[in-house]
Parts: C-alpha cells; structure tokens; sequence
C-alpha cells in the first residue's frame, strides 16, 4: 500500500511540473502589461532568447509555433512594448545587405535553416500563418561571406508535400 501512495505522489507531482511548463508555454507574452520586469517576464514566461536594442534596452523573444512574440524592454528593464512580428509589415523590412543580427533581432530564431552550399548562403525559415495560409514560409538568404542578406521571401513551407500539414 505504501508503494501505491509514493507512486500517486510522484504522479501528483509530475502533474503539477506538467501543467506549470504549459501555462508559461500556453500564456500569450503579449498579455503582460508595459511596466512588468525583465525577470517577471523570464519567470512568467521562460527565458526566450535576447538581443540588445539600440537604446540601451533589451528585446526577448518568444516563439510560439507559427507567432513570435517580441518583448521590449528599456534601459531600466521595464516592459515598453509588445507586438508578435511573423507578419507581412514585418517581413516588409527585412532588405538586402542587412546584416544577419538585424533580422534575428526583428524576427527571432528561424523555424528551420538549410545551407545552400554552391551559393555560400543559408536559407533562415520562419512559419507563419495568415492571408498567405499554413503553408508558407517566410525565407532570409544570408550570405556566409558577408553575413549579410541576399535576398529575402515567401516561399512554400517543404513540410507541407510530406503530409504534416496540421503540425507545428
């Protein structure tokens, strides 16, 4: 009997690890409200990963399936502003012979990249859903020589000829 009750408790508390890591996963980031702290943002939300803003502040970025949301902070570490940037405007500013930092620090950490060896580049892959549908991605070729954008576009997410459409 007593095996039985150590085991419900181990159960109990892997239930309750589970169901805290979903709720940051599943809290949107663009629900805290502007003056919520860097380290109130980590600890609500995870750590997501960080660029340096040119204002002294900090921006977080937080991935979440086909959105990323990014949260910036100012130089004293308060939350300024919030927006989810896997969208056209976004993709909109993202030009030739900008270096490879400024897009990470515009759209976060891509989906998926592949090396385009013949071209010397990489192909940064980001999903996103909207007027385009599921299907698509949102493509950044960057030069390994320069490090710096080629060219950049939309382009039909791979994923989507190998059956895996509902998959994130």
């Amino acid at each position: 009997m007593k095996r039985f009750e150590a085991g419900l408790r181990r159960i109990g508390a892997l239930s309750l690890i589970v169901a805290t890591a979903a709720c940051t996963y599943l809290r949107p980031p663009a629900s805290l409200p502007p003056g919520t702290s860097i380290a109130e943002a980590r600890q609500t939300l995870g750590a997501g990963d960080e660029y340096p803003l040119p204002n002294g502040g900090t921006r977080l970025s937080f991935p979440r399936g086909k959105d990323t949301y990014m949260l910036d902070f100012d130089a004293s570490g308060r939350l300024v502003q919030s927006q989810q940037v896997l969208n056209p405007q976004t993709f909109a500013t993202i030009q030739a012979g900008m270096p490879q930092g400024e897009v990470l620090t515009r759209l976060g950490r891509p989906a998926f990249v592949f090396p385009v060896g013949y071209q010397k580049l990489q192909v940064l892959n980001y999903r996103f859903g909207g007027l385009e549908g599921d299907c698509m991605v949102f493509q950044v070729s960057i030069s390994n020589v320069t490090g710096n954008v080629t060219e950049a576009g939309t382009g039909a997410d791979p994923r989507c000829s190998t059956g895996d459409k509902g998959r994130d």
